[in-house]
């Protein structure tokens, strides 16, 4: 197991850095260990754009004070992107090229050296776009380097009482989206709203997966085996007032990265 010293070494080898900063357990790992070994030399920038869910930028701002690291947001453009709009499976290099090139501007500007990502070793064996966007911008990812994967990342969490430790991941709202369905801001306005009204009636792992007019709501594992006629018809109700027309409960449970299942499979037989 990667020691909490050794990923402290690395980042305070660095001399400074800023952190891209989602409040989620990986970047908040990485905000804590750089709060440890940089001090007032570490900052944590949040991105906020209209694919920010409602909520996370309170998180991350919780989280920062808590770890004990300086804390900003930037305005983000993605959506002025033609690649990002077109939404093709290399969304999230064009999102991640977006990010880096304004956290490096502002690393830039304010004599910061490097910038680091939470990226973590898992994410290596999925579909990441995005980490191509970080190589160009030199961005360095100090779990991914010490192959420390989401369940160590976890510990590691816990050990330095990160309070996002046990939190689920909360990707952008484009993550909702089909494939090759246009990214736009009334739509991510949507499901947003969507999500929302189903977490106000107790459904905290949850996604609200955009197709046209129909929301298809995708619930944990224990929440779908313990759904009642009752509740179904709450979640469609609070679905169809956030501007669906038609609802769709899933029958299989929630899983995180479901919408890039069938492509990577498709990758790893075609190589």
């Amino acid at each position: 197991m990667t020691t909490i010293t050794e990923l402290e070494n690395r980042i305070g080898s660095l001399g400074s850095c800023i952190v891209a900063f989602s409040g989620g357990v990986d970047s908040s790992l990485v905000a804590a260990l750089a709060a440890r070994a940089l001090g007032h030399r570490a900052l944590a920038v949040t991105a906020v754009s209209p694919a920010l869910a409602t909520g996370e930028l309170d998180g991350a701002r919780s989280v920062a004070l808590a770890v004990g690291i300086g804390h900003e947001t930037i305005t983000t453009a993605e959506l002025e992107r033609e690649g990002y709009r077109a939404n093709d499976r290399d969304r999230c290099y064009h999102c991640k090229t977006e990010l880096y090139e304004r956290l490096a501007a502002l690393a830039e500007r304010r004599g910061y050296a490097s910038v680091l990502s939470g990226a973590n070793a898992d994410d290596v064996g999925d579909w990441r776009p995005g980490l191509r966007a970080a190589e160009e911008h030199a961005v360095v990812h100090p779990l991914l380097e010490a192959g420390v994967g989401k369940v160590e990342v976890r510990k590691l969490a816990r050990v330095l009482g990160v309070p996002s430790a046990e939190k689920a991941a909360s990707p952008c709202l484009a993550s909702r989206i089909p494939y090759g369905t246009e990214v736009d801001p009334l739509v991510l306005a949507r499901i947003d709203r969507a999500e929302l009204a189903v977490k106000a009636l107790g459904y905290a792992t949850l996604r609200v997966r955009h197709y046209g007019g129909r929301g298809r709501v995708e619930l944990d594992a224990p929440d779908l085996a313990a759904l009642t006629p009752e509740r179904r018809a709450a979640i469609v109700d609070a679905v169809l007032g956030s501007g669906y027309e038609q609802v769709e409960i899933a029958s299989e449970p929630f899983r995180s990265g479901s919408l890039n299942a069938s492509f990577t499979k498709r990758l790893a037989v075609a190589s």
